[in-house]
C-alpha cells in the first residue's frame, strides 16, 4: 500500500540544542532511508527533476537506495552533483524537487533531501569513490571563488579534463558554505570533506588570495585560458537610519562570520570573540536573518527578537528555519520595522525604535507592500542589533576588469550560459543574481562549466 506521509528526520530537543553548536537534524537510518525511497513512485516523466538545478536524476538514485544499493546511488548523484553532503543539508528541496513531486498532490512527498543527505553521510563513513579524470585538454581556467558556484563549476571543469585552479580570498575554502551558514545546520567538516573531494578531483586550490589586488582579472587572462568568477555577494545592505553607527550593531555578515569561520563561539579557545548581548535584535527575514537569531540565542542571548517588516507568509526563509526558530523560543515581531537605532550616550545601541507596517498592494518583486502605520511608533530593547536585510556583489573584482559591464546594483552582467561582456570571462551565482540559495549557485556553476568547455574545444 502507497505510504502518503514521510517520517520526520530525529532532530535535537530544542531545549538542548539551544545550549550547543551541534548539528539539528541528526539523519535516517539505513531502514528509515530504504522505506522512504521505496515510496517513489518511478514517474516515466519524472517532474522532480525539473525542479533541481544541477540535474539530479533523482528517480535513479532512489531507486538504488530503495535497493539498499547506497554506492551506487551516491555514484549516481555525483555524477551531476558534486556537493551533495552539502545539498542535503541547506538546499530548500520542498520549493524545488519536492514540489514538483507527484506524491506531494495528495500527501507528502518523497524526501529526497534526506536521502539525499544520508547517502552522502554514509560514503563519508564509508570512504569516498574518485572518478577518473577526463582526457587532458591542455586548456588553463581560473575559478574566482571557492564558493558553491565556484566549487560546482571547478569540478565540472575537472572532470572534463582542463586544469582548474581555483582563488579563494579567505583563508579557508567555501565561501558561503564556511563563513556564512552556522555549525548546527551545516558543520564544517562536511564542507571541507566537499572542498577536499574537488580537490581530489584535480583542482588546485590557492587560499588568501584576492583577486583585484594579487591579480587584476586582466592580468589573469594571460595566464588562464579563461575565468569563471563564483565572487558571491559579500557586501552587507544596511538600513540607512540614524544609529547604525552605534556600538552593538552588526551587520550579519561580520556577525556570522565571526562565529562560523573565526570560531566566536569557542572563545577563548579560539580568539575571535563577539559581543553576546542579552536582549539581541535581528532585522530581517530570510535564512541569514534565522541564522543570525539562533546563533545569538546559542551564544547566551536571554531574548532573541525577528523583526521584519512584512508578514510571516512573505518571509523569504525556508519554512523549517522559521519553525526550528520558533521552538528554541526566538520571537518574532511581524508588520514591523526599524527606524532608528537608539544609544545610551555612550556609543552603545540600547533599544530599537520600530513602528507598525501595513500591507497593501504587491510591488514590483509580487509581494504585498509594506507600509507605515502612522503614530504607531515604539522601543524595543537591545543591546545587540544585527543587520540581515541583504547583499551585494564586492566590486573589488569586478572595478579590475576593462570590458565587464554590471548593472546599477553591482551585480555582474551575463547570458544564461554564463557568458559576460568580457570575452574568455564567465560568471555564476549570487555575483549575477544577488543573493540566493546554495542549489541555485550550484546550478549557475554548472552551467558556465558547460558554455566554458563548449569554447574551450573550439578554440
Amino acid at each position: 500500500m502507497l505510504v502518503l506521509e514521510l517520517k520526520r528526520m530525529p532532530e535535537q530537543d530544542a531545549k538542548k540544542r539551544i545550549t550547543n553548536f551541534n548539528e539539528v537534524a541528526l539523519g535516517l537510518t539505513e531502514e528509515q532511508a530504504i522505506e522512504e525511497a521505496k515510496r517513489c513512485l518511478q514517474c516515466k516523466t519524472p517532474k522532480c527533476m525539473k525542479g533541481c538545478p544541477v540535474e539530479v536524476k533523482i528517480p535513479a538514485f532512489l531507486k538504488y537506495v530503495s535497493e539498499g544499493d547506497f554506492a551506487s546511488a551516491i555514484k549516481e548523484i555525483k555524477s551531476d552533483n558534486a556537493l551533495p553532503a552539502v545539498c542535503g543539508r541547506v538546499c530548500p528541496q520542498e520549493t524545488q524537487c519536492e514540489q514538483a513531486c507527484i506524491l506531494s498532490k495528495k500527501g507528502a512527498s518523497v524526501s529526497i533531501g534526506y536521502l539525499e543527505r544520508f547517502v552522502a553521510d554514509r560514503e563519508s563513513k564509508k570512504g569516498v569513490q574518485i572518478p577518473a579524470p577526463g582526457e587532458p585538454t591542455g586548456k588553463k581556467v581560473a575559478v574566482v571563488g571557492s564558493g558553491p558556484a565556484g566549487l560546482t563549476a571547478a569540478a565540472d571543469l575537472a572532470r572534463m579534463g582542463h586544469s582548474v585552479t581555483m582563488f579563494e580570498s579567505l583563508h579557508e575554502a567555501g565561501g558561503v558554505l564556511t563563513y556564512g551558514i552556522p555549525e548546527f545546520r551545516l558543520p564544517k567538516e562536511i564542507v571541507r570533506a566537499e572542498v577536499e573531494y574537488v580537490k581530489k578531483l584535480g583542482v588546485t586550490i590557492l587560499l588568501d588570495s584576492v583577486i583585484g589586488k594579487i591579480e587584476t582579472l586582466d592580468e589573469l587572462l594571460d595566464d588562464f585560458d579563461a575565468i569563471f568568477l563564483g565572487t558571491g555577494a559579500g557586501l552587507p545592505a544596511f538600513l540607512n537610519i540614524d544609529g547604525e553607527n552605534l556600538n552593538g550593531v552588526y551587520s550579519a555578515n561580520e556577525f556570522l562570520t565571526r562565529v562560523n569561520l573565526m570560531k566566536s563561539y569557542l572563545f577563548p579557545e579560539y580568539d575571535t570573540p563577539v559581543k553576546i548581548g542579552k536582549h539581541v535584535t535581528v532585522v530581517g527575514g530570510g535564512n541569514v536573518a534565522m541564522d543570525a537569531a539562533r546563533c545569538a540565542l546559542r551564544l547566551g542571548a536571554e531574548e532573541v527578537t525577528v523583526v521584519y517588516r512584512r508578514g510571516e507568509e512573505e518571509m523569504p526563509a525556508r519554512a523549517e528555519e522559521i519553525k526550528h526558530a520558533k521552538e528554541e523560543g526566538i520571537k518574532f515581531r511581524l508588520l514591523t520595522n526599524p527606524v532608528r537605532l537608539v544609544g545610551d550616550g555612550k556609543n552603545w545601541v540600547t533599544h530599537v525604535e520600530c513602528i507598525d507596517m501595513f500591507l497593501c498592494e504587491p510591488d514590483e518583486s509580487g509581494r504585498c507592500k509594506p507600509m507605515p502605520l502612522s503614530g504607531s511608533e515604539h522601543l524595543i530593547e537591545a543591546d545587540v542589533v544585527i543587520i540581515a536585510i541583504g547583499t551585494s556583489p564586492n566590486p573589488l573584482v569586478m572595478r579590475s576588469a576593462k570590458g565587464l559591464e554590471i548593472t546599477k546594483h553591482g551585480r555582474i552582467i551575463a547570458k544564461d550560459n554564463g557568458e559576460t561582456t568580457r570575452k574568455r570571462v564567465y560568471a555564476g551565482g549570487d555575483a549575477v543574481t544577488g543573493s540566493a540559495t546554495v542549489i541555485g549557485a550550484m546550478g549557475a556553476g554548472k552551467i558556465a562549466a558547460r558554455a566554458i568547455d563548449e569554447y574551450l574545444r573550439m578554440k
